[in-house]
């Protein structure tokens, strides 16, 4: 899939514009105190760009080149990484890892055990993952938790929404899971 991340961002922007909240996945991880965030599927940094505002220190990885140009130039001070995030090895751990904007799902098919086992071996020992999707798009919550539990990581919390609204099924979920 070919992205324009100036046109993806102008939606964010104007939903920002008439009032709307777009930070809300910032939020939810500011709430868990992080020093370090690997915003892994970033797109064009409107996660990692919030947390840097609030002084936690990031890192943004995505495959799409035009994705990451946006966030190159919105956030120059920022390191943007251009990285397949299955099997990602970038040699350090973070204290919370964010999948936000249903990264799962544009991952390849097959590949969902490798993509979370690749983000989530950033995450160091007491750290999160956090990812929220939509589910019923061939990728449901019991195959997430099993390639979770393979790469060592504990269901902590499910939300409905990045707002903290309680999951009682549904077609979206914001899962949190713990590496012990």
């Amino acid at each position: 899939m070919t992205w324009n991340g100036d046109e993806y961002q102008a939606r964010f922007d104007r939903v920002a514009s008439e009032g709307g909240d777009v930070h809300g996945e910032a939020v939810l991880v500011r709430s868990l105190e992080p020093a370090s965030v690997l915003d892994a599927g970033c797109g064009t940094g409107r996660v990692a760009i919030e947390l840097a505002r609030h002084g936690v220190a990031v890192m943004g990885v995505d495959g799409d080149a035009s994705m990451l140009a946006t966030a190159r130039r919105l956030a120059p001070g920022i390191a943007w990484l251009q990285r397949d995030l299955v099997g990602l090895d970038l040699g350090r751990l973070f204290d919370v890892v964010v999948m936000a904007g249903n990264v799962p799902l544009f991952t390849p098919r097959g590949t969902e055990l490798g993509l979370v086992g690749g983000v989530g071996g950033h995450v160091r020992p007491g750290g999160r993952l956090v990812a929220g999707f939509s589910l019923g798009r061939g990728y449901g919550l019991d195959d997430y938790d099993a390639h979770c539990c393979a790469a060592g990581l504990v269901l902590e919390a499910r939300y409905a929404t990045w707002s903290r609204d309680p999951y009682a099924g549904g077609e979206y979920a914001v899962s949190v899971h713990c590496k012990p």
